[in-house]
Formats: structure tokens, sequence, C-alpha cells
């Protein structure tokens, strides 16, 4: 009967070992297999998040942790200290010393292909950077954060490219195209509870399709001619016409100044005369004496050498510093 119950007491010694051997191993792999499902490892750059039988537990920190083994709990590592990024329209195919990219496809042109609000249409390549700020949201509060992500973000450039005319998307109004994606892709990860911080909206390259690219080339090259003519046109009005003003301004000044001081001075020679005048009235020969002393004053200064000579005389009597070569005379009457 003992032997019936325990059958592998009839066994032989060797296979007796053997099979004491098996269940080491058995149990020692059973063991590594336990011992490497509980001991894991999070970077510095990451949490994990342990879902217990498909159900959020906890959130751990960096570094080494334990969970409970044979697939009781799981353990996501998310990059929440990583800035990471979707490209649009373009796709990176190699990072290093020299950035290699991807050529276009089919789906490519598409996703970069807009309508613009004039009903042009441009090729728009962009790029968002963005860090998971709350790894719950991000894993269970929608089905795929980072496609959901993917479509907000052309959902959002479409809308605010479709808002604005072709020239200021591809020329003075970029920055602003950019600022308003990242505001509104901001508003809609809030709402949707993506758990995800834009940190930029970056347009890498803004062109028109191939097929007008030279047309549309040609027609910024006659606006920018355009532009430069009028600069030099506004240029030269700018250095003319005010050089022009200033002396229309100083000659009718001087004409005013002319005038005014013509008008003052007939003013005064008639109050003057006007003056001399009544003098003459009151006192005639007086007057007369006077007026003829006063003039003799002003001319006499001015003749250089005199000779002085009486009306009825016959010599000359030489005065008031007589030069040899010029002489002057003038008579004098009683």
């Amino acid at each position: 009967m003992a032997n019936e119950n325990y059958p592998s007491a009839n066994l032989p010694p060797e296979l007796r070992a053997l099979k004491n051997h098996v269940g080491k191993i058995i149990s020692g792999a059973v063991v590594l297999a336990v011992l490497f499902t509980s001991i894991y490892q999070v970077g510095p750059e990451e949490v994990g998040v342990v879902l217990q039988f498909g159900k959020y537990d906890r959130t751990v920190t960096p570094g080494l942790n334990y969970k409970l083994p044979l697939g009781i709990e799981d353990v996501y590592k998310i990059p929440v200290e990583r800035q990471l990024k979707q490209e649009f329209g373009f796709r990176t195919g190699e990072v290093g010393v020299r950035t290699e990219y991807m050529p276009a496809s089919d789906n490519l042109i598409d996703e970069a292909q807009m309508l613009t609000g004039d009903l042009n249409l441009a090729d728009v390549e962009w790029v968002v950077q963005y860090r998971i700020h709350d790894p719950y949201q991000y894993l269970f509060k929608v089905r795929n954060a980072e496609k959901s992500l993917h479509d907000m973000s052309e959902a959002s450039m479409r809308k605010i490219v479709g808002d604005r005319t072709v020239n200021e998307v591809l020329t003075v109004g970029r920055q602003e195209v950019a600022t308003r994606v990242e505001e509104f892709l901001q508003s809609l990860a809030n709402e949707y509870e993506l758990g995800i911080t834009i940190d930029q909206v970056v347009l890498q390259d803004v062109n028109p399709p191939d097929a007008v690219r030279p047309s549309f080339n040609a027609v910024n090259q006659a606006q920018q001619q355009r532009e430069t003519l009028i600069n030099e046109a506004l240029s030269d009005f700018n250095r003319v016409i005010p050089r022009a003003r200033g002396a229309a301004l100083e000659t009718i000044e001087r004409a005013e100044g002319f005038a005014l001081n013509r008008v003052n001075r007939a003013e005064g020679e008639a109050d003057r005369f006007t003056s001399i005048y009544e003098e003459y009235i009151l006192a005639p020969e007086v007057t007369k004496k006077r007026l003829y002393l006063e003039t003799m004053s002003n001319i006499l200064p001015n003749i250089g050498s005199k000779v002085i000579m009486d009306d009825n005389g016959n010599n000359v009597l030489p005065l008031l510093q007589m030069q040899p070569g010029t002489s002057r005379t003038m008579e004098v009457s009683n």
C-alpha cells in the first residue's frame, strides 16, 4: 500500500535525483520571475503609473520601485520631464549632425495643404512642442492622447489659417498664427483633459503649393518692386517738398519784412516832412537855413578834398587836407 500511494518511492535513485533537480529549477525560475516582475526602475525624467488588475492604483516617483508580481500590477512609464513634439506636413527621418527629413508623401501633402480665408491654398508645416503634466489624465481621460493631440493640432491650425489671407500667413502674420494656434490648442487640451501643456507652436515653413509657386513668386516680386518705387517716391517727396516749403516761407517772410520796413520808413519820412513843414510855416528863413546847414553837414564829410573860393576872389584858399591830383570846387555865395 505504501508503494501505491507514493509511486515515486519505487523510482530509481537517479530519477528521484533528477526529479528533485527539476523541481529546484522550476522553483528558482518561479522566484526569478517573481523578482523580475516585482522590481522595476523609473527613469529620472519619468513617473510610473501603477495599475492593479487594470485599475489605476498609484503614481510612483523615479528610482527603484516594487509592484505585485505576475501581472497583478502593471506599470506605465510616462516622461513628464521631457519635451515631446509632433510634426505636421513633414517628418524627421534621422536626427544627427545633419537632420534628414523623410520625402513628402500624399498623406503629408494633404496634412500641410490648407485653405486660407481669401480662398487660396498654402502649404503649412509646423511643430507642436508639449509636455505631459498629468499622467492620469494622459492615460485614462481619452482613448489615445497622442492621436487626439494630433487631430486637435491640425484642426486648430486649419481654423486659424482659415481666418486669414494667404499673404498674412506667408509673410507678416506667421508669428500671430503660431501664437493663436498655441492658445486655441491649449484650450482644447484643457477642455478634453489630455493632461498636456503646450510649450510652443513653431511654423517650420509656409509656402504656396508647388503648382502655383512660380506665379506667386512673380506676384510677390511685382509687389516688392511697387513698394520699392513707392518708398523711393516718398523719400524724394520728403526731401524736396519740405525744402521748397521752407524756401517759400522764407521768401514770404522776407517780403513781409521788406514791406513792413518800407511802410514804416515811408510813414516816418512823411511824419518828418510834416513836422518840418509845420516848422517852416512858423519860421521860413530860419527853417530854410537850418535845412541847408544840416544838408551840408551830411554832404561835406563825404566829398574828400575841398577847395573853398570866394565869388569875387582870384586866389585859391587850400583848406581841409588838400590832396594832390584831386580837387573839388564849391562856390559860396554871399
